[in-house]
């Protein structure tokens, strides 16, 4: 199927043999033609039809090719407007081209492959005038998707950043909430690295050795020790809890599993010394 746009045009003319010649002519061509014998009668056809290219008589009684062409292109700007002449009035043509109301003029009579040719060329710039607009239009309508983009970019940033912050105060918080527990509590991975330990744990020695950042559990607790708490890091329980002795005081010690999202990425190993 064919969609290509068929153009609708229209001629002017108070002659009625003018517009049986341009019939003539352009009858092979694929075009809608529409005649008028006056301005008005144009001006009303223009009004029903969506008109491409109007072909105006200069010489007309009551309303003048020229006036006729300004009053269209007043009322309906998009279409292309050409002037027939058989008279040498110049100077007022070319104001009216200057002016805007016309696209061209073309004398009479005219050679009718050269007006086919004309008439094919006002049609060409007819559809690249749209073509522009249409892209205009849809850069215009890209330029606004574009700036709402970049202001929900915006919105989504402050937020985010406000998450962090927020994130950032509870993180701090907990350091030193967990920094300041009344218990040694020791932070610790996955692969049994110790990765944070508070002020009560840092005064504490297992096996003879003080509790450090990067060192392994493997490193204070004995194999036998090492077996209580596997079942925790394999997430087969989430709390054991056994005894051990440091320092010649008893002591109770916990490994529990973090929950949530951190759940088997991370665990906290409190030690709380018993009464004798």
């Amino acid at each position: 199927m064919d969609n290509e746009l068929k153009h609708a045009i229209l001629c002017v003319d108070d002659e009625k043999q003018i517009l049986s010649a341009l019939k003539r002519l352009l009858r092979r061509e694929r075009f809608d033609l529409f005649t008028a014998t006056s301005g008005e009668e144009g001006l009303e056809i223009m009004a029903s039809q969506n008109i491409h290219l109007v072909i105006s008589d200069h010489r007309m009684p009551e309303m003048s090719g020229i006036s006729f062409l300004a009053k269209v292109r007043e009322a309906f700007p998009d279409a292309i407007r050409i002037l027939l002449t058989g008279y040498t009035e110049i100077d007022s043509i070319k104001a009216s081209i200057n002016e805007g109301h016309v696209y061209k003029f073309l004398l009479k009579p005219w050679n009718d492959d050269n007006l086919k040719q004309e008439i094919r060329k006002a049609l060409e710039r007819y559809d690249l005038i749209q073509a522009n607009r249409a892209l205009h239009l849809m850069v215009a309508q890209k330029n606004e998707e574009l700036e709402q983009i970049n202001k929900d970019l915006e919105t989504i940033i402050k937020q985010r950043t406000r998450e962090l912050e927020l994130q950032n105060q509870a993180l701090e918080l907990t350091r030193v909430l967990f920094r300041g527990l009344p218990v040694a509590a020791v932070g610790v991975s996955y692969d049994q690295t110790i990765i944070l330990i508070n002020r009560q744990a840092e005064r504490l020695k297992i096996n003879g050795r003080t509790l450090m950042v990067g060192n392994f559990l493997a490193d204070y607790f004995s194999k036998n020790e090492m077996n209580k708490l596997l079942p925790v890091f394999e997430s087969k329980v989430n709390q054991v809890t056994f005894s051990i002795t440091a320092e010649n005081l008893p002591y109770s010690v916990s490994l529990s599993a973090l929950t949530g999202r951190f759940s088997g990425k991370g665990f906290i190993l409190c030690f709380q010394e018993q009464a004798g």
